[in-house]
């Protein structure tokens, strides 16, 4: 038998804004234990038996940063393959450009198991005595999915109906008397999404119930750009096809018709983190029922979740509130009204503001980027590159540039000349030059970049060469 978990890593998880943004979105935000949900995902596949390759489904933008928190879990040695959405079409498409891929590498009897990025699961024994069944159950030729028992009616969730393992319905999420009369009748679970299969059974239900989906995901992965490394395999899709496929969720698509499908009920710790309320119960409650996380001090508090990255908070006489300080954003929320989170989100990206997009520590394939200071005319930034990472030669119409390295090695190239800079060192690079940044050594290279002109938007840069294929 062959096991090939799926990772399905998309959203901007705007409900957990402002720690979550689109360019850095929620599967990588680290809990307590300093790993982020997405490694956490990874190592819970990875624990499965049978397992022969883990396949990530993710965009584009997001390959670099997905590639780097793998590449720190050294205990997750298995072949892993990233399959790249140019755009995001909903959870159908994902999920069938992952079994067109299983079914092309691992063949048609391979088991797929289906799991969002983004969750969390505190019994790690329950989780895969369940995956056991539900594996058992895609084996017999059914589409398995795990069936969540609540322990409280919950609005923010969908729910499964269920007669034994067989399912009766899918139901969207409930008002609040609705949700306290599934709870109640036991016949209920949350609905986790996450899925077994094999990949012949699946594609033969996308071909009955959504053809649109997998024929426009099946050109596009028969179109897809391939390239390969030491165990690690990129399929870039087709985006001429790829935006073909309907936008549609796989529970719409395919869950909601098929009469091929069994629920495995579970206990399993399972938390979906789809709000700040489901972020705070990670962290232990103190005597006032405070969830705090970071140099926060109170004084008459009670009920509250208190988040701080780097400055100090105080409280005095709050309760029931959502306190998030980031380096760039403060969140404050009324606890009762932390889904309305995404309303907030929504609201910065219509008016186009950088905080919907953007942490002040922007990754990038060759490192991060830190905003210190901005201002009409000028711009600090700190600048950290990995060792090996390369910036691109570009150049900017409307800014100069001064580098300072604070530490490390830098190898500059300034107009015509190459240089290679240590600490304390400087190169003043004038508007209109050609310039690189590059870092040769063994340690990561930091420094100061003093950007000063007419305009200072990210878009003024002229990418002439790049080894990221950005240009």
């Amino acid at each position: 038998m062959k096991v090939v978990p799926v990772i399905i890593s998309g959203g901007a998880g705007s409900r957990l804004w402002p720690a979550s943004r689109q360019s850095h979105p929620k599967p990588f935000l680290k809990v307590a234990d300093g790993l982020s949900l997405i490694q956490h995902t990874v190592l819970r596949a990875a624990s499965m038996q049978h397992v022969v390759e883990l396949v990530t489904v993710t965009s584009t933008g997001h390959l670099f940063l997905t590639k780097d928190v793998f590449d720190e879990l050294d205990s997750v040695v298995l072949p892993r393959t990233f399959l790249l959405e140019p755009e995001g079409r909903d959870t159908a498409a994902a999920v069938a450009a992952a079994t067109v891929h299983a079914k092309a590498t691992q063949g048609p009897d391979a088991v797929l198991c289906v799991f969002p990025a983004d969750h969390m699961i505190g019994d790690l024994p329950a989780f895969q005595t369940a995956m056991n069944r539900a594996i058992e159950q895609a084996q017999q030729g059914r589409i398995a999915t795990l069936g969540i028992t609540p322990d409280r009616p919950d609005t923010a969730f969908g729910y499964i109906e269920a007669d034994g393992e067989k399912v009766v319905r899918f139901v969207e999420k409930p008002n609040a008397e609705t949700a306290r009369s599934y709870v109640a009748s036991k016949r209920f679970f949350w609905n986790a999404g996450i899925f077994c299969f094999k990949a012949q059974v699946m594609l033969d239900e996308m071909a009955a119930h959504c053809p649109q989906v997998i024929d426009a995901v099946l050109d596009s992965y028969d179109n897809a750009r391939v390239s390969h490394g030491e165990h690690v395999a990129s399929v870039e899709l087709s985006s001429e096809h790829f935006a073909m496929a309907p936008r549609i969720s796989l529970d719409h698509a395919v869950m909601e018709k098929t009469h091929n499908l069994a629920v495995v009920p579970c206990e399993m710790g399972w938390n979906d983190i789809g709000s700040w309320n489901a972020m705070a119960e990670l962290v232990a409650a103190d005597g006032s029922g405070n969830r705090i996380r970071g140099d926060v001090h109170v004084v008459d508090t009670v009920g509250s979740y208190i988040s701080s990255d780097k400055r100090v908070i105080g409280t005095v006489g709050i309760s029931d509130l959502v306190i998030v300080d980031s380096p760039d954003a403060l969140l404050v929320a009324s606890r009762d009204r932390v889904q309305d989170v995404k309303k907030l989100f929504e609201g910065l990206k219509a008016a186009g503001h950088e905080a919907h997009l953007l942490h002040s520590t922007v990754h990038r394939p060759w490192g991060t980027y830190t905003v210190l200071e901005e201002s009409e005319r000028f711009k600090i930034k700190r600048i950290e590159v990995k060792p090996g990472g390369r910036l691109s030669l570009q150049m900017h119409h409307h800014r100069s540039e001064h580098w300072v390295v604070v530490s490390g090695t830098a190898k500059i190239v300034n107009g015509d000349q190459e240089l290679l800079l240590t600490t304390n060192q400087s190169t003043y690079i004038p508007c209109g030059h050609k310039h690189r940044l590059e870092n040769p050594g063994n340690i990561g290279l930091v420094m100061i970049e003093v950007q000063s002109g007419e305009y200072l938007g990210e878009d003024d840069i002229v990418r002439l060469e790049d080894v990221y294929g950005r240009t």
